[in-house]
């Protein structure tokens, strides 16, 4: 299975009636990956509250395995979104369910190896960052990471560090966008990066560059991928789209055989990265983390070969 671990919460829109929406990077990745056809499942702490309950119901509705998911009572977290009378942010995450996963216990979902992916908040957040990390770390199939860093969150960048390098020490795969590299490693360049992390665990980078497109990293070069032109509405979980239709295509591909992932070559890659930026794509042309399912997607690729 690809398992997707770390949080999922609610981003509240504000207004005269605010509205909550479930989110959170690994859930959005899982879901994405389930609506291309690839066995998904979730691995966090989802509260009880009415907030946890709109959270569990969305992942069911996609088909998203909950066996080694956690529910518990504290609340859910909570990222608040105004646009009036100016555009803010406000982060209510404080003792949240998503910060108190107490195991990661992949047996539920039946033996392995399966991709284990993680990243953006779950990465560093309470106890849930050390759990994470022991699951890495210890798992013996293909590990992603995706840091997909929001800095307004980040209170200590110290503790965002010690996580982030104990999950590159045993990361396969690895994605980032370039304002993710430029926040890690500020003032460096994409291909000095990607080549510090090649020289390490990696056996991949990919490195998104919005309406840029992408370049995919490896021991044996680089490629880059064009973004598909489209009308944009929401970039809203376009990176967890396509981070999710990669591991899709790697699932398909190879299962979650290392031996095999570290094979794949620059054509492979090609084809990996151009499918993964039209789901991105697909999924900016309408509001919200609401990624393509297999069908759209096949539709938009076989248009853009004509």
């Amino acid at each position: 299975m690809i398992v997707c671990c770390g949080e999922a919460l609610v981003d509240v829109l504000g207004g005269d009636e605010p509205v909550s929406v479930p989110g959170g990077g690994p859930m959005n990745a899982a879901i994405a990956a389930a609506r291309l056809g690839a066995p998904s499942a979730f691995i966090g702490r989802v509260s009880t509250d009415a907030d946890g309950e709109l959270i569990w119901k969305h992942l069911e509705r996609n088909r998203v395995d909950l066996r080694a998911a956690e529910r518990g009572p504290e609340p859910t977290a909570r990222a608040i979104i105004s646009l009036t009378p100016s555009p803010s942010f406000r982060f209510e995450g404080t003792d949240t369910a998503d910060t108190a996963l107490g195991s990661a216990d992949l047996s539920p979902i039946g033996a392995g190896p399966h991709i284990v992916h993680g990243g953006t908040l779950g990465m560093f957040r309470g106890r849930t960052a050390d759990v994470l990390a022991r699951l890495a770390e210890r798992h013996d199939g293909i590990v992603s990471l995706d840091p997909n860093v929001r800095p307004a969150v980040i209170s200590s960048r110290q503790r965002w560090d010690h996580f982030h390098q104990w999950w590159l020490q045993a990361t396969d795969l690895y994605r980032a966008s370039d304002e993710d590299i430029e926040w890690i490693w500020p003032g460096r360049s994409a291909e000095s990066c990607a080549g510090e992390l090649l020289d390490g665990r990696a056996a991949a980078v990919i490195i998104t560059r919005g309406a840029e497109g992408a370049a995919v990293y490896t021991a044996a070069g680089a490629t880059d991928v064009a973004a598909p032109a489209v009308d944009i509405v929401d970039t809203v979980g376009a990176g967890d789209s396509f981070v999710g239709a990669v591991l899709a295509s790697l699932w398909e591909l190879l299962g979650a055989d290392r031996a095999a992932f570290a094979a794949l070559d620059l054509r492979q890659w090609r084809a990996i990265a151009e499918r993964a930026a039209a789901a991105a794509a697909i999924t900016c042309t309408r509001p919200g983390a609401d990624p393509p399912d297999d069908a759209e997607l096949e539709t938009v690729l076989a248009e853009s070969l004509r």
